[in-house]
């Protein structure tokens, strides 16, 4: 199938118009609520948001398939390790069994809890991330104050927080 030069230019313009957007006209994660919820941790119990107030909390959004992600992790786990204030969770984002994941951390080991969400019933307020990785930052007191859409490092979100 080929696009008449009409419909390619409309679809340059309409492609341009997104890329131009603002990313708080395309992102609504930040809100102005406490947010609160639970998930199951992989092989083991429950993990509930407001354990964790007093830190700055760092949601990373990550499925084993995402090239993306992967090449975060090293990055997530030495912020998780380098720091008292913050705590990394990654949100395993994908419908897969067990051994699935055990077989992905025997390669990539994270030093961070990961918690498994139901890829049907996503944790609300922010119900199915948007794009894979997904990062939203936690104030201490429970506010997502930050996001960001794609992969990220240590210093991105040590930048961020720093300046807070």
């Amino acid at each position: 199938m080929t696009l008449t030069p009409l419909l390619t230019r409309l679809f340059i313009a309409i492609l341009m118009l997104v890329m131009m957007s603002t990313p708080d006209q395309l992102v609504a994660y930040e809100t102005e609520q406490v947010v609160d919820f639970t998930l199951p941790r992989l092989h083991g119990d429950e993990v509930r948001l407001s354990e964790f107030r007093g830190k700055w909390v760092v949601l990373n959004y990550w499925a084993t398939w995402c090239a993306p992600c992967r090449k975060e992790i090293p990055d997530l786990s030495a912020l998780n390790d380098a720091r008292d204030d913050i705590i990394v969770l990654g949100l395993a984002f994908e419908d897969t069994d067990v051994e699935n994941f055990d077989a992905f951390l025997a390669e990539f080991k994270p030093s961070y809890p990961l918690l498994l969400v139901d890829v049907y019933a996503p944790p609300e307020p922010f119900g199915a991330p948007r794009v894979l990785p997904t990062t939203i930052i936690l104030n201490p007191e429970g506010y997502p104050v930050k996001t960001f859409l794609g992969p990220i490092t240590k210093e991105d979100v040590e930048s961020f927080i720093d300046i807070k």
